[in-house]
């Protein structure tokens, strides 16, 4: 009997920040998988990148027989199949500490995704940030540096992690709306952006030619 095909459908690199992160949890296990990708004027797919969607159903990993299509979800089950992995840290009490702001970025800071929505081939300087998605900023520096300072870095708990993957949509936005951060924050940014996996997504992501009109617009 054949293998069931392993697949993880996105939607557009360039805008999709969800895309980002299951594709990066992904990659980081070493899972062999075929991307599809869904076109950005699928009605669905749009109405997730312009955040009209009670639900967020891309991207959803296809292994084994078995379908996930929450982000934290697709992070568990990666987890589950592919330990040594360790997506999640070995200690129990970073483990907890790590899920907790996994978390946090699963479910919160809707000021920053509506305000700064990810868009790779954009570039805004001198962008003006509503008070409530700097609010968001600052709570994210906040995480970061204390994971930073807590776990001795390079990456958020000290090796490259899930809290690296969900995070590092926060990075590319920094940068496309001219964010000034602190040094220690713009270091751990560009590690993000030249870690080898973001850098061919983003290589992607700018190779990719269709355009969603109401996220190119400075607002």
């Amino acid at each position: 009997m054949s293998q069931m095909k392993t697949t993880l459908t996105i939607s557009s690199r360039n805008y999709s920040s969800w895309s980002l992160r299951g594709w990066l949890l992904a990659k980081l296990v070493g899972l062999e998988f075929e991307t599809v990708v869904v076109p950005v004027d699928d009605a669905a797919a749009r109405a997730e990148l312009l955040l009209l969607s009670p639900s967020i159903l891309v991207p959803c990993l296809r292994h084994d027989g078995i379908e996930i299509w929450d982000t934290l979800a697709i992070c568990e089950y990666l987890n589950e199949i592919r330990p040594d992995a360790h997506l999640l840290p070995a200690d129990r009490k970073a483990r907890a500490h790590c899920r907790s702001i996994c978390g946090e970025m699963h479910s919160g800071f809707s000021a920053l995704r509506s305000a700064l929505p990810m868009n790779l081939r954009g570039h805004f300087p001198n962008f003006r940030i509503w008070s409530r998605a700097q609010d968001d900023i600052e709570r994210i520096v906040t995480i970061w540096r204390e994971c930073l300072s807590r776990y001795g870095g390079p990456w958020l708990f000290g090796e490259i992690s899930a809290a690296d993957a969900m995070y590092a949509p926060v990075a590319t936005r920094l940068l496309t709306y001219d964010v000034k951060v602190d040094p220690d924050i713009g270091a751990y940014c560009v590690q993000v952006l030249k870690q080898p996996f973001v850098a061919e997504w983003i290589a992607a992501a700018q190779a990719e030619t269709e355009d969603i009109d109401e996220l190119d617009v400075e607002f």
